[in-house]
Formats: structure tokens, C-alpha cells, sequence
């Protein structure tokens, strides 16, 4: 499908904190960003609700999500794919 190959859409690697819902996991995706005025490198972290279709996702994962149309009032997400499961 067109939707497969479309690559407008944005894809970002993070891991999941919480699996507990039912289709839906939060995923904090991390990013390092220089401050403007002081120059140091700070962390920021970003959660996202995405979705899940086959609940295989557990907490501590490392998941690949990617933009999709909205589910709910939260999900704009989707899990691609499950790059490695928590030890």
C-alpha cells in the first residue's frame, strides 16, 4: 500500500516505560539538544503514546514507532517494529 512506502512519515527509536493497556504502549523516545545561551548538551525526553496491535511489547523494549493518523484522543503513533526486548 501507498501507506507502507510513504516516507513523509517520521519514525523515531525509543524504549517502552509502560505496557499495561490494552493495545497501547507509552514509549520515551530521548534526544540530546545543545542549550542556546550556555552551550552544554542536555537530555530531553519525549513520552509517547502508541499502538499495539498484538500487545507484543513489554516494558524496557527498544521499538522503532512511526507517525500514523490519529486512534484516540493521545495516539498519533504506531509500532513499527521491536528492534530488541528487555533482558
Amino acid at each position: 500500500m501507498a501507506s507502507e512506502t510513504n516516507s513523509k512519515r517520521k519514525t523515531l527509536v525509543g524504549h517502552i516505560l509502560a505496557s499495561k493497556m490494552d493495545k497501547t504502549v507509552v514509549v520515551a523516545v530521548e534526544s540530546l539538544t545543545k542549550h542556546p545561551l550556555y552551550g552544554k548538551y542536555v537530555k530531553k525526553r519525549v513520552k509517547y503514546m502508541a499502538h499495539d496491535e498484538k500487545n507484543e511489547c513489554g516494558a524496557g523494549d527498544k521499538v522503532l514507532i512511526s507517525e500514523t493518523r490519529p486512534m484516540s484522543k493521545l495516539k498519533r503513533w504506531r509500532v513499527k517494529e521491536i528492534m530488541e526486548k528487555a533482558k
